[in-house]
């Protein structure tokens, strides 16, 4: 006999994954760990593919991956690729679906989307992450969400699957992609004075192992100064967030800022190194290879 619990259990949602790069493909296997049945599609189809020994469905095409989908969660570069991603789903698109858009586009590029999704008859959710790539793969994000939380209980499996934390920040759009900026303005600063110093200690000969020792297990320490720290030592810059975009977001940041009227005047320099690290060839690394912009100009070449 089915109990009135099993009953009244609200339905797994059927989750249609859009990017499936560094944090999409994270995401997606703690989706299929929490038992979700999972749809991936990737406009590069080999970064897909993998997933399929997980227990996702990959899709040849974004519409084959949304169709019939409860909720799809996009996982991409930028706003444009968000656009684009929903133009090739259009065709499987349908009037009440959930779109919980989880990619770093900021808050101009939000209102578009927005815009889009209402357009398609979808529901739109704010959703950007905060987390790298172990997080992510973990289910250890922390999500920021904003849009009508009468939908909560369709979306709440799939936010708890991919994150140990859900912030909701209103009841429109935009409010988390704005609370989003805030947070990567402190990872941005966060990274680039681990660079710097990192940098000053190899100008003045210092074993930066010694600084690390020296910081270790008091109040300024922090896991992030150690790891990001350890990857630059090692030479190990395999990226849980690269550092193109992490300029990416730098500038979405600044654009931000102007419009708002703040001055970031350390964000500025951050954008700058990014810059030329990337223009160097390390934009595909960890974003701690902004630590390459500031080496001393007799190491540098080293």
């Amino acid at each position: 006999m089915t109990s009135s619990a099993a009953k009244t259990a609200p339905r797994r949602p059927t989750v249609a994954v859009l990017g499936t790069g560094i944090m999409g493909s994270g995401m997606a296997r703690s989706l299929l760990r929490a038992g979700l049945d999972v749809r991936v599609w990737n406009r590069t189809q080999a970064k897909a593919a993998p997933l399929a020994a997980d227990g996702a469905t990959v899709a040849q095409t974004a519409e084959e991956a949304v169709r019939g989908a409860d909720v799809i969660l996009t996982m991409v570069n930028d706003g444009p690729a968000v656009a684009a991603a929903l133009a090739a789903a259009g065709p499987g698109l349908n009037a009440g679906q959930i779109l919980l858009q989880s990619s770093t586009v900021g808050p101009d590029a939000t209102t578009d989307l927005a815009r889009r999704a209402a357009d398609a008859g979808l529901i739109y959710l704010d959703a950007p992450v905060s987390g790298t790539k172990q997080p992510a793969e973990q289910g250890a994000l922390t999500v920021f969400v904003s849009g009508p939380s009468a939908v909560r209980p369709s979306v709440d499996p799939v936010l708890d699957a991919i994150g140990q934390r859900t912030a909701w920040v209103g009841e429109e759009p935009g409010a988390a992609s704005r609370l989003k900026l805030v947070v990567n303005t402190w990872v941005i600063n966060l990274v680039g004075s681990i660079a710097e110093c990192l940098n000053l200690a190899e100008g003045l000969s210092i074993d930066p192992q010694s600084f690390l020792d020296v910081m270790k297990g008091g109040p300024l320490d922090s896991p992030y100064l150690q790891g990001k720290s350890a990857a630059v030592i090692s030479g190990d810059l395999t990226p849980s967030f690269t550092l193109s975009t992490a300029l990416k977001d730098t500038r979405l940041i600044l654009e931000a800022a102007e419009r708002s009227g703040a001055t970031l005047d350390l964000v500025a320099a951050s954008a700058a190194r990014f810059e030329r690290a990337e223009a160097a060839g390390h934009g595909g690394e960890d974003m701690i290879a902004t630590y390459y912009a500031g080496r001393p100009a007799q190491k540098a070449g080293d």
